[in-house]
């Protein structure tokens, strides 16, 4: 009897014991929940206020500001741009823009034949990277843009995807966007561009460090022309529509 009941309570001890072990576990995984679901939460009310409000400030605007001292930048709605500007730049960067969900298949299946020399992200991939999140080729990153384009398609509008990338993209060496860049490349609002302006800015777009709409070289004079016959194709035939009024 006597070694029935010290029995027990050894068992009792081990389980109060073991019960004292998890509990420091148990405590980190719920703060660890708490953490993941507060960063949802969070992103998911940046993404529905950005649907309306235009983003105050990105973090490669902030790092180019600090890097440089000063960065060129004015919004302008979508409505001030000349179309033609909305059309080189999709017909250069993602001529499905308006028949994918987010993420194009062929284009990502293009730059895995490429073995990684051409990029396969669409505009609203961009748009994710260059508002939400930060550059560079990190797994963390590409996780977080691939969880959170779907949601911004589906919160916003196409006109609003292109019109904050329109506003928020390098166009030059801390210049950034489609009003501060036709001014410093060509002296005119973005209202006022032509087609071969809107071409050479598209052009510029995947390397603004390095290329230029103003002394453009050979190959991004060629690379203009290409656009302008893209941009010319998509209105023609239709995948233009969901951004054109």
């Amino acid at each position: 009897m006597a070694k029935a009941v010290a029995k027990k309570k050894k068992s009792k001890s081990s389980g109060k014991a073991a019960k004292r072990k998890l509990e420091p576990l148990q405590w980190l995984q719920r703060w660890v929940l708490r953490l993941v679901l507060g960063i949802v939460a969070g992103f998911v009310a940046l993404i529905l206020l950005y649907s309306v409000v235009n983003p105050p400030i990105t973090h490669t605007i902030w790092a180019e500001q600090r890097r440089l001292g000063e960065v060129d930048r004015m919004w302008v709605p979508l409505e001030e741009m000349a179309p033609v500007l909305a059309r080189s730049v999709v017909a250069a960067e993602d001529a499905q823009f308006c028949r994918h969900w987010g993420f194009d298949a062929r284009a990502i299946q293009a730059a895995i034949e490429a073995g990684g020399t051409r990029g396969g992200s669409t505009i609203s991939q961009q748009v994710v990277k260059n508002v939400f999140l930060w550059q560079g080729r990190s797994w963390p990153r590409k996780v977080l843009e691939t969880l959170l384009t779907p949601l911004v398609e589906i919160t916003w509008s196409k006109r609003r995807i292109l019109e904050v990338y329109l506003n928020v993209a390098e166009m030059d060496e801390g210049v950034f966007g489609a009003e501060a860049a036709a001014r410093r490349y060509f002296g005119v609002g973005p209202e006022a561009l032509t087609a071969r302006q809107a071409a050479l800015i598209a052009a510029v777009l995947p390397n603004p460090k390095e290329r230029s709409a103003r002394q453009p070289s050979s190959f991004v004079q060629r690379r203009a022309r290409q656009i302008a016959d893209g941009a010319a194709t998509i209105r023609a035939d239709g995948r233009a529509d969901c951004f054109e009024d």
